[in-house]
């Protein structure tokens, strides 16, 4: 590691070096809090904390080192399952989605009987077996959304089964409010409303329990006021299969989405653009205010979409197959459609993770009616296309996201495959850098699932398959990306 980038990353890491020892203050007696500290400084934790995760890069981009003391202990001993989407709203709010139905059983143990299963045996509510009851005083499932402020401290929670009473008073499907089987994807926009969506199949989702839908598929997205106030619903829950033409298929002449993952609202036009994702094949088009239909459309900009998805068919083998035999031009998104992100430029930026790659648009341009059966670039909105490590099974371009300098120079590609974050110039879609690695220790990942940045341009990560995790990563030194990186984004170091 040089010199530059350990001086910039010892500097940034007094706030790190802060944190943590606000984070053991808090919970060590008064009379052990030197100790405390002394031990961190005696074994150089921050030091070799830096020295693990700084890396030289191409050209010059920002830094990243993990903040270990991000988020701050939850309250009621609540623990999170897998991290279904982050979002970081206009007040520098993160806002967490969590899949509390994730939660395994000693990880939920102070659950005790609520009821009974099909045999008559007591199970919790989320259905594990509770024979003698509460199995252990340790932890309970929070709600699925939770709000943190910068220094990691949970401001509200609220949302989805493991809220009590919240599918009774706020989330009524009597008034058409049908909370998603499995929690996939939330965005917050420019007037402080909540958008969430889900990818689940209620009748075969970790077993049937109390808490389960039983209306079926997760065919809708779901408005609420920052305090989890319900709107409106987009789509109708439980919808039989995709259709990606759709565009009055749901309540009120929305259009009818199908496992939908991701979602982003233009402030400039309050349009939304929703990834549609893992059953549909397209980017939906929708005024926020109402929902109804404005546009969609596939892979190269073309509508009406060519295709549909197989209900069970899934990334994986599917695009290493075309890998193998040359094709690296798909006509078709293939599940899952995993994000869609809008840039200050116009720039849509929707993730094919089931094709290994990010398809750019002119937003103002696409969703119309049009044929773009070569993929050329200029027609119906598409401007190009990045390939994210396509040597690779299908999987590994999960999400993006945009530094925060005035133009948003690089672009965050989380690869759920290699369990890493490249830093691509968005400028020339070359790999300057990369975060984290396959692995459980601190500042690596597991299935990295959704990213998100702060004003400050601090990294938000979170995971899914098991790993259950959120983890902060403080930027310093640069703030943009410039210079020229490896045109092979995802090729491998190390064979």
């Amino acid at each position: 590691m040089s010199a530059k980038i350990k001086n910039a990353v010892a500097r940034t890491l007094s706030h790190a070096r802060m944190l943590a020892c606000i984070s053991l203050l808090l919970i060590q007696p008064a009379v052990a809090q030197n100790t405390a500290v002394e031990a961190l400084q005696k074994a150089r934790t921050v030091e070799r904390l830096a020295e693990g995760m700084a890396v030289e890069k191409k050209g010059e981009a920002p830094g990243f080192v993990l903040d270990p003391a991000w988020p701050q202990p939850l309250p009621n001993n609540w623990v999170i399952g897998d991290v279904g989407g982050i979002a970081v709203d206009k007040h520098d709010q993160i806002w967490v989605y969590h899949r509390p139905r994730s939660v395994g059983s000693q990880d939920s143990g102070m659950q005790g009987a609520a009821a009974k299963d099909a045999k008559g045996n007591p199970i919790s509510v989320l259905g594990h077996p509770r024979p003698n009851g509460q199995i252990n005083g340790c932890c309970d499932s929070a709600p699925s959304i939770l709000v943190f402020n910068t220094a990691g401290k949970l401001l509200k929670a609220w949302g989805g089964p493991a809220d009590k009473d919240f599918l009774k008073t706020k989330c009524r499907e009597a008034d058409g409010c049908f909370w998603p089987a499995r929690e996939h994807g939330i965005y917050v926009d420019h007037n402080d409303f909540v958008y969430i969506a889900g990818n689940g199949q209620a009748r075969a989702f970790y077993g049937q329990y109390p808490w389960a839908p039983k209306f079926g598929d997760d065919s809708h997205i779901l408005k609420f006021k920052a305090d989890g106030t319900f709107v409106f619903q987009i789509g109708t829950a439980g919808a039989k299969g995709p259709n990606s033409n759709d565009t009055n298929g749901g309540v009120n002449g929305t259009p009818e989405p199908y496992w939908p993952a991701d979602m982003v609202v233009d402030p400039k036009t309050n349009l939304m653009y929703i990834a549609d994702g893992y059953g549909n094949r397209r980017v939906l088009i929708v005024d926020a205010a109402t929902g109804k239909y404005v546009g969609h459309f596939g892979a190269y900009g073309q509508n009406p979409v060519v295709g549909e998805n197989a209900t069970g068919q899934a990334y994986g083998a599917a695009w290493y197959d075309d890998f193998k035999a040359g094709n690296m031009k798909p006509k078709f998104f293939r599940s899952p459609l995993h994000c869609a992100r809008l840039a200050n430029d116009g720039l849509l930026y929707a993730c094919d993770r089931g094709n290994n790659r990010v398809q750019v648009f002119r937003a103002a341009e696409a969703g119309k009616p049009c044929e773009n059966p070569n993929g050329e670039a200029g027609k119906c909105g598409f401007v190009g296309e990045l390939a994210v490590a396509p040597q690779s099974i299908g999987g590994t371009s999960g999400t993006v996201n945009f530094s925060t300098d005035a133009k948003q120079s690089c672009m965050y590609v989380a690869d759920l495959v290699n369990d890493v974050i490249y830093v691509v110039n968005r400028q020339n879609m070359t790999e300057l850098t990369r975060i984290g690695g396959g692995g459980r220790q601190a500042g690596q990942f597991h299935w990295p699932h959704v990213v998100a940045n702060d004003t400050n341009g601090n990294m938000y990560v979170g995971e899914v398959d098991g790993a259950a995790r959120i983890q902060r990563f403080l930027r310093y030194g640069a703030t943009g990306c410039s210079g020229t990186g490896s045109v092979e984004v995802g090729r491998y170091l190390v064979k």
